[in-house]
């Protein structure tokens, strides 16, 4: 009999290749930052430092494990060394990889991470892989469903009708670039959606509203979608939520020292809220919690070192300034 987990992340998987560099410059144009590189040149790098196992879901089942819930991925790998180095990896946190399919002729997913600062810039690639939904899943407490490549339309709708034959899972939707570019395919599955994350930026680009930076606003363009809990993160302004029809504002927790780099912020911060909607808490104490395991993650390289106990995380709060607390907008 398949045990009933209390998450199951669905999502891309890959191998994350940091590239420390200290050669280049920062361009503000009118599209956002650029990094720029000499053209042609040979570029020295400080360190290369590959990262398996991570990806915005394969980051979320780790963070639910730390925080001590049992945690499964759905996730798709290559029959190569790359995809064994996934395993391993995952093995270690605790994940359960009894749903990871490994396809023969098929490359891991591997990704450059040119790490410039405090911030990187990402060469991505993802292989086609033959998506489905496992036969017979056991319904798990939460699905949590992020990142997918091109061409998952179908799984998608598979996913969707999984989430409305079992009513009682909830499902945790973060967006990766993807799924945002296919928003208004995906209207069934939004209707279905417990709880839906992304940043600001995000959220006008699915709203189409660039110009809208009212942040109740935002949140109620994503609300109608069908989500019953709604959150737009906005770098250092924080979190804002709705639920219950009250809006509220949650800052972020003050660093305890200089962000090394800023690999896999959002995710830590969505995994922790959802692992404590599992554990039993309301969202406005989940909520105060989330920013305290982004602060961490990004005083390491990559998006999993960091990633904090439940212990650590109270500890941490209990030496929050007074001004840490969750505000409800007016």
């Amino acid at each position: 009999m398949e045990k009933s987990y209390d998450i199951i992340a669905i999502g891309d998987t890959v191998v994350d290749v940091f590239i420390k560099l200290d050669v280049g410059h920062v361009q503000e144009t009118a599209t956002g930052a650029e990094l720029c590189l000499p053209y042609g040149a040979k570029i020295p790098y400080v360190s290369a430092v590959p990262i398996p196992a991570v990806g915005n879901s394969a980051n979320a089942a780790v963070s639910a494990s730390r925080l001590g819930l049992s945690s499964a991925l759905i996730t798709f790998l290559g029959k190569d060394e790359h995809g064994k180095e996934c395993l391993d990896r995952l093995n270690e946190e605790k994940v359960s990889t009894e749903f990871i399919t490994q396809e023969d002729g098929k490359p891991t997913n591997y990704h450059y991470v040119l790490w410039y600062g405090d911030d990187r810039t990402i060469l991505i690639k993802h292989a086609d892989f033959l998506e489905k939904l496992p036969e017979n899943l056991t319904p798990p407490q939460w699905l949590y469903l992020s990142s997918l490549g091109a061409h998952t339309e179908e799984f998608h709708d598979e996913i969707t009708d999984y989430v409305e034959k079992n009513p009682d899972v909830k499902l945790a939707f973060q967006p990766g670039t993807f799924q945002l570019k296919i928003h208004d395919e995906l209207i069934d599955l939004y209707k279905r959606v417990a709880v839906l994350c992304m940043n600001k930026e995000e959220a006008q680009e699915i709203l189409k509203t660039p110009d809208e930076h009212e942040m109740k606003m935002l949140l109620d363009g994503l609300e109608s979608f069908g989500p019953k809990t709604v959150i737009i993160t906005d770098g250092h302004s924080g979190a804002y939520m709705k639920y219950e029809n009250t809006y509220f504002n949650m800052p972020i927790f003050p660093d305890i020292a200089p962000p090394l780099e800023r690999t896999g912020a959002g995710d830590a911060f969505f995994s922790t809220f959802i692992s404590y909607l599992a554990k039993g808490f309301d969202p406005a104490y989940a909520i105060r919690r989330a920013p305290i395991n982004s602060m961490n993650v990004v005083q390491h390289v990559g998006a999993q070192e960091g990633l904090l106990t439940e212990s650590a995380i109270e500890e941490l709060l209990k030496k929050a300034p007074e001004d840490y607390q969750l505000k409800i907008l007016e």
